[in-house]
């Protein structure tokens, strides 16, 4: 399946759903396009955060966090968001199918 900006936007939904619900209350607020700065902010502070990876607190599980997050405001990184998150399906797919 081709991957589109629609179905990002439908993943990141689903997920969310998932959250408990203090994070689902997190992560609407931080959805709201009013919060356009927030975001912005927010976002560069993890993927900076997300290159110092080899720090204790600081994680590489920030950068895609980062990018996630940045994906809300620039349309043409929903996609390529979407085909990895496509690709790491498939991949973990082929892992849990194998014994």
């Amino acid at each position: 399946m081709k991957p589109s900006a629609e179905q990002w936007d439908v993943r990141v939904s689903r997920y969310s759903e998932k959250l408990p619900p203090r994070g689902q209350r997190i992560l609407a607020w931080l959805r709201d396009p009013s919060r356009f700065w927030i975001r912005i902010f927010a976002s560069l502070l993890l993927i900076l955060g997300g290159t110092f990876s080899i720090l204790p607190v600081l994680g590489l599980w920030m950068l895609p966090l980062g990018l996630a997050l940045l994906a809300q405001d620039v349309p043409g990184l929903k996609v390529p968001m979407e085909a990895v998150a496509q690709a790491i399906e498939r991949g973990w797919a082929r892992l849990t199918n194998r014994k």
